[in-house]
């Protein structure tokens, strides 16, 4: 019998959203392949999760590298493990002017965000699809819904990864895999925020991010499922965000 495992797929800070979904899912009993670009930070949330009792292996990897991410879930089968839960968690935004932005940093981020959970989608579905059941979550963002500048770039990326997402959707859902986008409509609280817009942050106040365990118990949910009352799309915001 092979072994439950999960992969998470855009992991980086220990304080960040990958790092709070592998650890919720090893604290399930999946097995957690922790993906992502610094191995540094891979092998220290990896080990975290190996001391509280869970089961995490880091793998650096390329999402806009078809090669890194078919490598990634061999791996996982080399293992003897079967993928039930994937996440796309990649999300790589800047803010750029539209007249002042370069083609080559649009492509870089529809790369990062839309071609990369195109490869990870593809291979997560190839592996479940073989036994008719699996969930596969992206992670959208408010920029998902609609366009705003100087984050037009990320939210045409965005918006493709959304198209992306139901898409799959749409075609292996009746084979059992269920797929689903979260909307992250809100600032999550993290180290990301706080390094880079700390007086945002600040003026959010109490209750005004979303905290990435609040984040990973939604995901989770969403892959206990009933097949016959699934979620595909859902938007997670603080109460106090308005909307």
């Amino acid at each position: 019998m092979s072994k439950r495992a999960a992969v998470v797929v855009g992991v980086g800070a220990q304080a960040g959203l990958g790092a709070a979904l592998a650890r919720r899912f090893a604290r399930e009993g999946l097995n957690t392949y922790v993906a992502g670009r610094t191995a540094e930070r891979l092998v220290a949330i990896a080990a975290e999760i190996g001391q509280t009792g869970g089961v995490a292996y880091p793998v650096v990897t390329d999402v806009t590298n078809g090669s890194d991410v078919a490598q990634l879930f061999a791996l996982v089968s080399k293992d003897g493990a079967t993928p039930e839960l994937v996440v796309y968690n990649v999300g790589s935004n800047a803010m750029v002017p539209l007249l002042e932005m370069k083609p080559e940093f649009f492509e870089s981020i529809w790369r990062q965000n839309a071609l990369g959970g195109f490869l990870v989608g593809c291979e997560a579905v190839r592996a479940m699809a073989p036994h008719g059941r699996g969930t596969l979550i992206f992670t959208g963002a408010t920029a998902s819904l609609r366009a705003r500048p100087p984050f037009t770039a990320f939210a045409s990326a965005k918006a493709a990864l959304r198209a992306v997402a139901q898409g799959l959707a749409r075609e292996f859902g009746p084979q059992g895999i269920h797929i689903a986008h979260v909307v992250i409509d809100g600032v999550i609280a993290g180290d990301y925020a706080r390094n880079r817009f700390p007086d945002f942050v600040e003026a959010k106040g109490e209750a005004g991010l979303i905290e990435p365990d609040a984040i990973a118990d939604t995901y989770w949910a969403l892959h206990v499922q009933a097949p016959i009352a699934w979620t595909h799309e859902l938007d997670l915001r603080p109460f106090k965000e308005p909307f």
